[in-house]
């Protein structure tokens, strides 16, 4: 890894060998930067607050050596990204005011895609992860990652059961309490629907009475003007001398009709004198017809209105014009029906919840067996680790039990609590000797032993994690003398199988490290480019000497320290 300007880093590189690597260095020189710089390439999240103070953006870039056909290149590949002589490139930028862009392959992609990448790559377990272990629910959810399928397939049948059962109780409840306001609904709406079926309106009606009431409120004014208009077209039958223009377009027809032979254009106007002597015809006629027909009964005109005022009445309530309000109908028919049938859904909900709780009391027993029979070979496990970590009479066991509710669902005759991951409480308990009670590890256990104990769960943990790096931030904390190098050794063995890279401030743990880093800061406090270095020979040895004794040139310490690193090579 590459990292620039993050915390206390202002330009260092973290070379990462096969095996078990340590990482040392004083306190705050900047050991914890690198698990952040990797908690970074993998997705974590991006404070601002981690960029160097002058900077503009803290950048992490990572080279991670991986097959073409592993989980994570093969994801990484769909996501456009491309291997670089079978090394995946990554790198995360976080600039000052909080912007994160992430980039694998050479491709910008989405931070998440880091995070899908990362459960395939690495496990990172760390102090947050021990006190995350001394919560109950968190317990449960270590022994449901251990047991894998075996808790994985029961919890998802539980779980879809589960949720359909709360989307039942939901809307259960919902008809049940609001039952008053559902009825008050279906009141209102059985009035509109009523209002409305009494003055059956029509499509456009109200468009076709608003223009028959326009035309007879103006009946007089209309006839008086078709009579006028007829009259200048076709003459006044009571006036034979007057003029119309009918019989003068007819005049000027017959004056050019007859001399039309002598000039093509005199004869089209002609014509077109001709067809305006006809068009006329057609009006008059027209104005004759629309004058007798046309109906001034102010009784019709006073129906007209009263239709009006009852479709305005229902416009004003229900929509701006007819069309709405039959719209609105239609809507309420529906609504309606849904409300009326409530007592039917109510029993249909009710049945279907009880059927529910009882496939969820069979599916909650299920999976309790599969955790009680998962919980002792766990326990196990983890007594053989603490075996292996100077604790040989210590025994781990896991309690899996319920809490009585009479509200809850009903497992091996009693009723329990349910909720999203079952019915069962998990806790870890811890006997630390023969003839010792055991008890809650939170409050069982001594600084050392816990950090022993999460230790134990942590590598069993790396055990049943199908990935290749283990990274292990200072859970050796606590642990001194003969533990601190079974821890040592513990951490070794599990290095033959996976790189394990280690922050530790403890010698007898790094003594068994492949490879010692040292993190050390400047004159200045940043740590450089040569801020990280490989420990080898008389360095290394100085370095566990300062671990040891706090005094780089003591002859005791380094006696102390070439005896922890002759130890750890014969064990190996």
């Amino acid at each position: 890894m590459r990292i620039r300007s993050l915390g206390v880093i202002d330009d260092a590189v973290v070379e990462l060998s096969p095996g078990f690597t340590a990482v040392t260095g004083e306190t705050g020189a900047g050991k914890t930067m690198v698990v952040t710089s990797l908690g970074l390439l993998l997705g974590g999240r991006a404070d601002p607050a981690l960029v160097r103070i002058g900077a503009k953006a803290a950048v992490v870039e990572g080279r991670i050596t991986m097959p073409a056909d592993a989980p994570a290149a093969v994801r990484a590949q769909e996501a456009g990204a491309e291997l670089d002589d079978g090394a995946l490139l990554v790198s995360r930028t976080i600039s000052a005011e909080g912007r994160s862009r992430a980039h694998v392959g050479g491709r910008s992609v989405p931070v998440g895609l880091l995070a899908e990448l990362a459960d395939d790559l690495v496990a990172v377990h760390g102090q947050t992860d021990q006190q995350g272990l001394l919560r109950p629910a968190r317990q449960r959810q270590a022994l449901d990652r251990y047991a894998g399928d075996a808790v994985a397939v029961p919890h998802a049948k539980y779980a879809a059961a589960y949720r359909r059962l709360r989307s039942v109780v939901v809307e259960l409840d919902e008809l049940t309490t609001r039952a008053r306001e559902r009825a008050q609904e279906a009141d209102l709406l059985r009035f509109g629907l009523d209002e409305i079926a009494a003055v059956e309106p029509r499509a456009g009606e109200d468009v076709e009475l608003a223009a028959e009431a326009e035309r007879l409120g103006h009946a007089e004014a209309l006839a008086s003007a078709a009579s006028v208009a007829h009259a200048a077209l076709a003459g006044n039958p009571e006036d034979p001398e007057s003029l119309d223009a009918t019989t003068l377009v007819a005049g000027a027809h017959r004056a050019l009709d007859a001399v039309r032979a002598h000039d093509p254009a005199l004869a089209v106007l002609a014509e077109r004198i001709g067809e305006i002597g006809i068009l006329l015809g057609d009006v008059a006629g027209e104005l004759a017809g629309y004058a007798d027909n046309l109906d001034a009964d102010p009784l019709r005109l006073a129906v007209v209105e009263e239709r009006r005022a009852a479709l305005t009445q229902l416009t004003r309530k229900y929509g701006e014009d007819v069309g709405a309000v039959l719209a609105w109908s239609q809507d309420g028919v529906a609504r309606l029906t849904e409300l009326e049938g409530d007592d039917d859904r109510i029993g249909e909900l009710t049945a279907e919840r009880d059927a529910l709780r009882d496939e969820l009391a069979g599916l909650a027993q299920a999976l309790t067996d599969a955790r009680t029979e998962v919980a002792e070979r766990f326990a196990d496990a983890v007594t053989g680790e603490l075996a292996s970590l100077a604790m040989p009479h210590a025994r781990v066991s896991i309690a899996v039990r319920q809490t009585e509710d009479p509200d809850g669902v009903e497992v091996g005759g009693r009723l329990v609590a349910y909720g999203a991951s079952g019915v069962d409480e998990v806790e870890l308990l811890l006997a630390p000797h023969p003839g010792a009670q055991a008890r809650p590890i939170a409050k069982g256990a001594s600084g050392g032993e816990l950090s022993r104990v999460m230790l134990a769960v942590e590598v069993v943990f790396a055990g049943s994690d199908p990935v290749p790096t283990y990274l292990f931030d200072e859970v050796d904390a606590g642990v001194g003398g003969k533990a601190a190098v079974e821890v040592g050794r513990r951490l070794a063995k599990l290095a033959k199988s996976a790189q394990v890279v280690v922050v530790t401030h403890l010698p007898q743990v790094a003594a068994f490290a492949d490879r010692q880093l040292l993190v050390e800061k400047t004159v200045d406090g940043a740590v450089t480019r040569s801020g990280v270095t490989v420990l080898e020979g008389e360095d290394r040895v100085r370095e566990l000497s300062r671990m040891l004794a706090g005094q780089e040139d003591s002859e005791t310490a380094r006696a102390h320290a070439e005896e922890l690193l002759a130890a750890a090579r014969s064990d190996a």
